[in-house]
């Protein structure tokens, strides 16, 4: 879902969100509903003088409905887009916002000049796993990422750690992602059964309402656990920490609620000594990668990176030039305010499976 701000000086700002019901409980039919009867009455009082002043604004928007529903997805499409055209607007890098935020050794350059983005790997036999590999690795990549949840899991993971061969743990990592696909019985013979490999991590190896099992499963196989799916909220990373149970965050600016909200995320995680990585949306335009990317120039320690893909993935973008990650997974600065891209309207129309709603102001 792509989100449209325009201010009264026609300066025009753009947010992307992609509603899962899996992770936030969200629809497309939900986010439209959470825009139309909460957040839109938030937006009927913007009338800020000045850049701080959007901010402040912009980061009171709510995150539930009146009834507690987690409105996440929809906060962060209107959340991107305030940000876009206020940041236009008033000619200011987003990168004053973490000045605004106040928090300590965030901003420029952030993990710019550390991190890389990762090669992820999903279904296919162990062949076409291999090859998929080799190409990644002639690219450069040197982080990757492995969809399990499968029956033959455990032989899907070795033919991925042959393909990476003595490189692996030495200059190339891999990390396992179950998306809450496993029992914790499965979880602990799978994860047993390839304890001789140097997996760096675990993503939500449980469904979400089963965190409790995880005290269990650390007991039985040691291996780090990356939150993804179970976290959602502020409250839900305070949880994590409270229960002993945060290794490493999973942070993804539509599912956590937005670009403000995921970077108080990171700083909540780097203070109490938590590994996290930005994660991405599968099928998200440049909108979405752009904010990863301004993400990554303004958080220190980013552990890994997900996302601008770009047209690896896509089939088109709504920009002219997709913001995709370069060879070795290298990435630059996006330069401008705003989110440093600019949509083309008719590829946006384009690629639009609906017209628009319009929401007058």
């Amino acid at each position: 879902m792509v989100i449209q701000v325009e201010l009264a000086d026609r300066t025009v700002g753009y947010g992307e969100t992609l509603p899962r019901p899996y992770v936030s409980g969200e629809t497309v039919d939900t986010v439209i509903e959470s825009i139309r009867n909460l957040l839109l009455d938030e937006l009927l009082a913007f009338r800020p003088a000045h850049f701080p002043e959007a901010l402040e604004r912009i980061e009171a928007l709510p995150a539930q409905d009146e009834s507690g529903r987690v409105i996440t997805a929809a906060r962060a499409g209107v959340e991107l887009a305030l940000l876009d055209a206020y940041s236009r607007h008033f000619q200011k890098p987003l990168s004053e916002a973490l000045g605004w935020l106040g928090l300590p050794a965030f901003g420029s350059p952030g993990s710019m000049n550390q991190v890389r983005y990762s090669g992820v790997l999903s279904g296919g036999d162990r062949r076409r796993l291999k090859r998929r590999v080799r190409m990644m690795r002639c690219y450069g990549l040197r982080d990757f990422k492995l969809k399990v949840g499968y029956d033959d899991d455990p032989d899907r993971v070795r033919a991925v750690a042959d393909a990476l061969g003595r490189s692996l743990s030495r200059t190339t990592t891999l990390r396992l992602d179950a998306n809450g696909a496993w029992t914790l019985d499965q979880a602990v013979d799978r994860l047993s059964a390839l304890a001789r490999l140097p997996i760096r991590c675990i993503e939500q190896p449980l469904g979400k309402a089963n965190d409790g099992d995880l005290f269990a499963l650390k007991r039985a196989v040691d291996i780090e656990v990356m939150h993804d799916e179970s976290l959602v909220t502020f409250a839900d990373a305070e949880r994590l920490v409270r229960l002993g149970l945060a290794d490493a965050f999973n942070i993804r600016i539509s599912k956590n609620g937005g670009f403000l909200a995921a970077v108080r995320l990171a700083h909540f995680a780097r203070k109490n000594k938590v590994a996290y990585q930005l994660g991405c949306m599968v099928g998200e335009t440049s909108i979405l990668s752009a904010a990863g990317r301004k993400f990554l120039e303004n958080v220190p320690g980013v552990a890994f990176a997900e996302g601008s893909y770009g047209r690896f993935l896509l089939a088109g973008d709504v920009v002219d030039r997709p913001v995709q990650f370069g060879c070795g997974g290298k990435v630059k600065p996006l330069p401008g305010p705003g989110w440093g891209i600019n949509v083309s309207p008719r590829l946006l129309q384009h690629h639009a499976r609906a017209g628009p709603i319009e929401l007058p102001l």
